[in-house]
């Protein structure tokens, strides 16, 4: 494996790639340290060292950007939103449903689409976190705002908005002339970045003698058996035999040949975590906009991440998403009709009508153990937090959406560059196969 990623460097395109997706990171991350003007910085990071929840949960996909305030707090989470709301009207609007049948001026008019929901959604988000910087005030009575009001939120509104649109963008450019999708690999280093803080913290915990040495040994042996099965999940496939029928043109004889269609366990990936992880954030930014209503606060706390309430609505968005997404990213009938098309059958099964249920129905069987699977792993952390006490920063690197997101998007990494390997006649990564991965937005 050390030889294989030497061989990386020897790649001048791969070389190439790579260095340019570092560098697009850094500057994200760069970013992600300058501070908005008029916002007290230390009184904010005070405030949110004793906060936890939603807030926290949000802070850690933007890789700590949104406890300091910075001009890329919203992260890339307004752009998987608009994302997420464009795929739903394609589902029961002609319009959309007619741009995503329309190949690539359909695909280019939908991005369109998207970046215009982008700019609309941060910029109502931009608000909402302008008022609740507003309403902060530490313990000692530090303003985190020293000078509120519409100058401030109308300042915050342009420049957080302007960020997301930045984020995007260079999400874009990753994709497009870097290594792996941009979009995942901006929230995976936004998670990545706050794994050695919540290590040394809990650290000094068990230094300090509020942990238990033994609880820790028992959430590392979890951690070691949650990574197998998210990566067992992410590799899981069920193969459908396929045969292709001998055909003669000309002097050539075509077909013959046995071969599978792979139906993956998680088809979807981990675009359900993100999915509903963004309608989730919905409920608490409404609440943002209303301070002092006395219903909008007993919903927020129905929707903090502490709440039961919670994590139940949450595992069944993301069974809900699982399906949703993968009825997007995998259609029967079309597999069924390039079969027919070039004389391919599954054994048993007619051609045509009867084949796309078929494999519709082996797909459903598949998809319903690896949603709630799926479920459980992202709703894990809670119940860490509940049995041990511990952050919630530590424990959702042992389950949940970060897991999920670092197995996930290091894999499709991985397997994109094992591809340039393997097509100029390098070794890949392993020595039994190759690297399975996926692309995830």
């Amino acid at each position: 494996m050390i030889r294989s990623f030497q061989s990386v460097f020897k790649i001048p395109e791969l070389k190439k790639r790579i260095t340019y997706t570092l560098l697009v990171l850094i500057v994200y991350r760069l970013g992600g340290h300058i501070t908005i003007p008029n916002v007290n910085a230390e009184a904010l990071l005070s405030f949110f060292q004793n906060a936890g929840g939603l807030f926290g949960l949000y802070d850690m996909f933007v890789g700590g950007a949104f406890s300091r305030a910075t001009v890329f707090s919203l992260g890339i989470m307004p752009y998987i939103s608009a994302s997420i709301i464009i795929q739903l009207l394609g589902a029961v609007m002609p319009y959309f449903q007619k741009l995503q049948k329309e190949g690539e001026e359909g695909r280019k008019k939908i991005t369109q689409y998207s970046r215009y929901g982008t700019v609309l959604i941060a910029a109502l988000q931009a608000y909402g976190a302008s008022v609740f910087l507003e309403s902060i005030t530490t313990s000692q009575g530090i303003s985190v705002v020293p000078n509120p009001g519409w100058g401030f939120r109308l300042m915050t509104m342009a420049i957080l908005a302007s960020g997301t649109v930045l984020i995007m963008w260079m999400g874009e450019q990753i994709t497009e002339r870097g290594i792996g999708n941009g979009i995942s690999l901006i929230i995976f280093i936004g998670i990545i970045a706050l794994f050695p803080n919540a290590v040394l913290d809990e650290w000094q915990q068990v230094a300090g003698g509020n942990r238990d040495i033994i609880v820790e040994v028992i959430l590392l042996a979890v951690m070691v058996v949650v990574i197998g099965a998210v990566v067992m999940l992410t590799q899981g496939t069920r193969k459908i035999p396929v045969q292709y029928a001998k055909r003669v043109v000309g002097r050539k004889i075509y077909g013959g040949q046995s071969t599978h269609i792979p139906l993956r366990v998680n088809t979807a990936g981990v675009m359900p975590i993100i999915f509903a992880q963004s309608i989730m954030f919905i409920p608490q930014t409404i609440t943002t906009f209303f301070p002092d209503s006395e219903i909008m606060t007993t919903i927020g706390l129905y929707f903090n991440i502490d709440s039961f309430v919670y994590q139940f609505i949450y595992g069944l968005m993301i069974i809900f998403f699982t399906y949703f997404y993968t009825a997007i990213a995998f259609n029967p009938i079309d597999v069924a009709d390039n079969m027919k098309k070039q004389g391919g059958f599954i054994p048993g099964v007619r051609p045509g009508k009867k084949t796309a249920e078929y494999i519709e129905n082996i797909l459903t069987r598949v998809t319903l153990p690896g949603s709630i699977f799926l479920a459980l792993i992202a709703i894990l952390p809670y119940f860490i937090v509940k049995l041990t006490n511990v952050s919630y920063n530590y424990a959702s690197f042992f389950g949940g959406t970060s897991l999920l997101i670092i197995v996930g998007v290091a894999l499709d990494t991985l397997q994109q560059m094992e591809s340039h390997l393997l097509m100029r006649h390098y070794d890949g990564f392993m020595k039994g196969g190759k690297v399975k991965g996926r692309r995830y937005a």
